[in-house]
């Protein structure tokens, strides 16, 4: 599976119709960590939409993974935060930053070792933080060569 790839692909839901679970055969991403599997399954749990984990080690020195996911409200998406925020403190990490909590537009969460970023979907198809981590980076070096 590309680790862009959402699992909760929203393409033919009626307008209105948010309990579109995802199918049996749509595998959760696999997080490599205890952590992230927790995460991911919480996420899934509370209805998060279009989750996303992408894998950060070797390509960046600020954390090992993001994951990226979707809330269906303003509401939605503060309540999704909360119970990671919850989880977090439960696996040790109760002192991970939050920022974006007030207005819950786009939540950021820094557990150190996995960035989480919740969206409503209208601020994540504006943001769209996924296409910066989805460019092979092998262009990057190719300038300094030259």
């Amino acid at each position: 599976m590309d680790p862009i790839d959402p699992i909760h692909p929203e393409d033919g839901l009626e307008d209105g119709d948010f309990s579109a679970a995802r199918d049996a055969s749509d595998p959760l991403p696999v997080g490599a960590t205890p952590l992230e599997q927790a995460l991911l399954t919480k996420l899934d749990d509370d209805k998060a939409q279009d989750i996303v984990l992408i894998d950060l080690r070797g390509k960046s020195p600020m954390s090992d993974a993001m994951i990226v996911a979707s809330g269906r409200s303003h509401r939605h998406v503060g309540a999704i935060a909360d119970h990671l925020l919850r989880l977090l403190k439960d696996h040790g990490l109760g002192k991970a930053k939050v920022e974006g909590l007030p207005h819950c537009d786009w939540v950021l969460i820094d557990a150190g070792d996995v960035v989480i970023h919740l969206f409503r979907p209208e601020v994540r198809t504006f943001y769209n933080i996924e296409k910066i981590w989805s460019v092979d980076s092998a262009h990057r070096g190719a300038g300094a060569n030259a």
